[in-house]
C-alpha cells in the first residue's frame, strides 16, 4: 500500500502483515499465552490433521503440536486450543492441496486471453495459465480481509515497481505488480495462511512474488473471481 504517484491514486492494498481467513475466534479460552488443557470444539479434525491419536480429547502433546502450528501461521491466541480460526486454516489447507495441478477446472479463469493471473478467492489460489496451459502455480495466496477485500473482475497490470514501499503504512511491498486501483501483487514475509489477510492486495511468498515478476509484464491480464472466507 502507498500512493502510486503514476497514476496518483491511493493504493489500497498493501499487506496488513496479518492472511488467509477471518473466522470468528468463538469461544475460545482467553488466558495468557500458556498451552491450554481445554478441548476445543474441532479437537478431532485438528488431531487428524496433525497426525495426532484422534480420540477428541486434549492433551499435552495435542496441545503442543496446535500451538506449534498455530505459532508458525500467526494464528492468536496460540495457546493450543482447536477452535474454529485454527480448524478454517487446516479446512483451507487440505482444500488447496486437493486442487493438485488443475486450478481452473471449473473454467472460471478466462482461457481465450492468452496470459493471464488469475486469482481463486474461494480457494486463496492463484496461478498463471497460457490459454488452457498451466504456466505456474497453484499457490496459496493471502488477498484482502473483511472490509478490505481485494475486488473481482477482470484488469490488467498498469504498473510495477519492483522496491515498492506503502507510503500509507510504511512497509516494503517488494515485486509489486498493481492490477486495480493501488491493489497488488506483492511480497510478504509473512505465512500465507496468517489471519485475518491484507488490505486487499494479493500477498504472495517471496519465491512466488519473484516468479510472478518474471512472467507477468506490464498490460497482463489479471482475474479475480470467488469469495474470501470470512467477508
Amino acid at each position: 500500500m502507498g500512493d502510486v504517484r503514476r497514476r496518483g491514486t491511493v493504493v489500497l492494498g498493501a499487506t496488513a502483515l496479518v492472511a488467509p481467513l477471518t473466522l470468528a475466534l468463538g469461544a475460545g479460552p482467553a488466558q495468557a499465552a500458556s498451552c491450554t488443557t481445554q478441548t476445543g470444539p474441532y479437537q478431532k479434525q485438528v488431531e487428524k490433521f496433525l497426525g495426532r491419536p484422534v480420540d477428541g480429547k486434549q492433551s499435552s502433546a495435542d496441545c503442543k503440536a496446535i500451538r506449534a502450528f498455530q505459532t508458525k501461521h500467526g494464528i492468536t491466541p496460540n495457546i493450543g486450543y482447536a477452535g474454529p480460526v485454527t480448524w478454517g486454516v487446516m479446512d483451507l489447507m487440505n482444500k488447496q492441496k486437493a486442487v493438485g495441478n488443475t486450478p481452473n477446472k471449473d473454467g472460471r479463469c478466462p482461457v481465450n486471453k492468452g496470459r493471464i493471473a488469475c486469482v481463486n478467492l474461494t480457494l486463496q489460489l492463484s496461478w498463471i495459465q497460457d490459454g488452457k496451459k498451466l504456466v505456474y502455480g497453484p499457490v496459496p495466496v493471502r488477498t484482502g480481509r473483511n472490509g478490505y477485500e481485494t475486488r473481482t473482475g477482470l484488469k490488467k497490470i498498469y504498473w510495477r515497481n519492483i522496491d515498492h514501499v506503502s507510503t500509507i503504512y510504511n512497509v516494503p511491498m517488494p515485486y509489486s505488480q498493481f492490477f486495480d486501483g493501488g491493489q497488488a501483487f506483492h511480497s510478504v514475509g509473512v505465512s500465507m495462511w496468517n489471519p485475518p489477510g491484507s488490505h486487499g492486495c494479493v500477498n504472495m511468498t517471496k519465491t512466488a512474488a519473484k516468479k510472478y515478476w518474471s512472467l507477468l509484464k506490464k498490460g497482463d491480464d489479471v482475474y479475480v473471481y470467488g469469495r474470501k472466507p470470512g467477508t
